[in-house]
């Protein structure tokens, strides 16, 4: 059944009223907009209330309705509007209408020309928002983070492993051959220089300390950023829209714990072994050099086993252990600040691979000036 809708204007001391009866559903709503709407600034102007006593139904497009029909009055009338005899189960829909109404109003606003001051001002002010949900979220994945260590059996470890699977394994080819590709490449371009001076082999030196301690971590890391947050920020990002965090939130989970725990310890753990992957895969790049100019094997594993030492192999795998954080962090992070609108997940995607190569090229330098001062 279609239902039925139909209104009539009555006038009483405190002023017009208009009677609305019936449904207002998706069926009903396109002829009231016809047979209402056209008429209101010749009928309906006087209007100051609008009684839905006797509405039965009620979906989300009667609520629109009702909360564009209460906009055009006030702008006739200007002055208040009451809505009456408004039931519950209506009220909702009503409140949820106006609310993505007054959201819509304010993305027109925000889409309005500006002037240049007013769009630096704006940006600035967004960049502020977004740094201080930025920190917040950092605060509570620590805290959760914290909490799932001294708990540990509360974490979801087949989603750890999961992810890590996901993160960490599949990225393995790329990864390698990246590396090989970058130790080939640095060790032909090392080679020009050095060969005028007859010292080709101590390009092993520079290939085997630049792997190992910079180039492997940092270029596993990036790809990382490219390939793992990009991927959790739509993942996150498409529970965000599709409402299902707010669904952990009402069934009493921490979506905290519950998505972004399982991919900040994957993470954590993985990309250090893909590091090692990336150093090997690196090194054997520079061989393959070596090995053309006419020097054997044995003396190029000879040079990089006496020139690089475990202290440099740690020092690249602690930073590895940061960088995953991060990576995971930013991706999360970014994933639950995605916004509504059908360019929002890609946009949060965009913003956690810049987010994570930021933020590991940052941590980088700091790496490197510590490791300054402490001579490691």
């Amino acid at each position: 059944m279609a239902g039925y809708f139909r209104y009539n204007i009555s006038h009483t001391d405190d002023g017009p009223v208009l009677h609305l009866e019936g449904d207002l559903n998706t069926a009903t709503v396109p002829d009231a907009w016809h047979s209402l709407i056209k008429q209101f600034p010749a009928q309906a102007s006087g209007s100051s209330i609008i009684d839905l006593e006797k509405i039965r139904a009620m979906d989300m497009a009667g609520a629109s309705f009702i909360c564009h029909l209460e906009t055009r009055m006030k702008t006739a009338e200007n002055r208040p509007v009451t809505i009456s005899g408004l039931k519950p189960d209506h009220s909702s829909l009503i409140g949820l209408a106006r609310k993505t109404r007054q959201h819509n109003i304010q993305d027109r606003k925000s889409r309005q020309k500006l002037s240049c001051v007013e769009k630096q001002g704006m940006r600035l002010w967004q960049a502020m928002e977004e740094a201080k949900q930025f920190i917040s979220y950092t605060g509570e994945i620590f805290l959760a983070l914290v909490r799932s260590l001294i708990h540990p059996s509360g974490i979801r470890w087949q989603d750890v492993f999961h992810t890590a699977e996901q993160a960490g394994v599949n990225a393995l080819p790329i990864i390698v051959l990246i590396s090989f590709i970058v130790g080939l490449v640095m060790a032909f371009q090392a080679a020009i220089p050095m060969k005028m001076f007859g010292t080709e082999l101590y390009v092993a030196d520079l290939i085997g300390i630049s792997m190992v301690r910079e180039l492997g971590p940092l270029m596993t890391a990036i790809v990382l950023a490219g390939r793992s947050a990009s991927a959790f920020a739509a993942e996150i990002g498409t529970m965000r829209i599709n409402e299902e965090i707010d669904a952990l939130n009402v069934m009493g989970l921490d979506p905290v714990r519950f998505l972004i725990v399982p991919r900040m310890i994957a993470s954590t753990f993985t990309t250090p072994l893909l590091a090692v992957f990336a150093n090997l895969a690196g090194i054997l790049g520079g061989a393959l050099v070596i090995i053309s100019m006419g020097y054997p094997v044995i003396a190029y594993y000879t040079h990089v086993a006496s020139f690089v030492g475990v202290g440099d192999f740690a020092g690249g795998l602690i930073k590895c252990f940061v960088f995953g954080i991060l990576i995971a962090g930013a991706g999360c992070i970014r994933g639950y600040q995605t916004g509504s609108g059908p360019s929002a997940v890609g946009t949060a995607t965009t913003k956690a691979v810049v987010t994570g190569i930021i933020l590991i090229v940052v941590f980088d330098g700091i790496f490197s000036i510590i490791y300054y001062y402490l001579g490691v």
